[in-house]
């Protein structure tokens, strides 16, 4: 494979790590009254926008981001590491571009708040679009979704115990075993969190479109306010956040680690 893709994918790993990173700390702070708050994909852009050299720091995941959506377009569209055609590789294909339009648009976000547009929508944006969930196509569309978060989430549970992933990391690199046991350790707590985060959003999705009603529909941050309203709430709340972190390692030794066929 072209050393630039490589390296355009690598790119993409840490940035993504970093945006799982500060989401699970953040929110792993604020079940325990340290001082973070429940934080989602948007709200580590304002965290970032927010730290000195803001812009910067917000320039950068973009560019990152942008590189990790390139990476999921060109594993869907030109199947570099021979992924197939089948019916197993053709999902795939189709996740890994939906994933890369999910994190081009994040990105786009990112970059929007350093020129300045990257403020809300107006109210009558806002009301368009609650119209469009609440009418037959965005309910079965919103149907869909939930339906397809809820499959990745089972999938990051598969993915975890069945140690799928070890196949994409150069493990043989690492000479010592327990190093080896540490990055399986910390993928599987990763996915394992990630899953749990998409199985609630994917619950509500389809609870939102079976009862006509988009306003259950759930973003992570309101995941992690379901999570902390059950027993054990916020214990409960900073171990799912800190899988969030472990899965941020599990990016970052994606990016050094990973092995590329092809």
């Amino acid at each position: 494979m072209d050393k630039k893709i490589k390296n355009t994918a690598r790119t993409g790993f840490v940035a993504k790590g970093v945006v799982y990173g500060i989401t699970g700390v953040l929110t792993f702070m604020a079940a325990f009254n340290m001082g973070g708050q429940k934080t989602g994909r948007l709200q580590v852009l304002e965290f970032l926008d927010k730290q000195t050299f803001g812009n910067i720091l917000l320039i950068l995941m973009g560019i990152g981001l942008i590189a990790y959506a390139i990476w999921r377009f060109i594993q869907s569209i030109k199947d570099p590491e021979n992924i197939g055609t089948d019916t197993k590789g053709k999902a795939k294909r189709v996740a890994f571009f939906i994933s890369g339009i999910i994190y081009l648009g994040l990105a786009v976000m990112a970059i929007l708040r350093v020129v300045g547009s990257g403020g809300g929508s107006g109210s009558g944006s806002q009301a368009q679009k609650s119209s469009f969930l609440a009418s037959e196509t965005g309910l079965i569309l919103i149907g869909i979704a939930g339906a397809g978060i809820v499959i990745a989430g089972i999938y990051q549970f598969i993915k975890a115990y069945r140690n799928d992933y070890t196949k994409k990391f150069d493990l043989s690199s690492l000479s010592e075993e327990k190093k080896r046991r540490s990055i399986k350790k910390t993928a599987e707590f990763g996915l394992s969190s990630r899953g749990v985060i998409f199985l609630i959003i994917g619950y509500f999705a389809l609870k939102a479109s079976f009862t006509s009603d988009p306003s259950k529909i759930k973003t992570t941050t309101e995941a992690f306010s379901f999570i902390q309203d059950s027993s054990y709430g916020a214990w409960l709340m900073g171990l799912v956040a800190a899988g969030l972190v472990a899965y941020a390692i599990y990016m970052f030794l994606m990016a050094k680690y990973r092995r590329f066929q092809g």
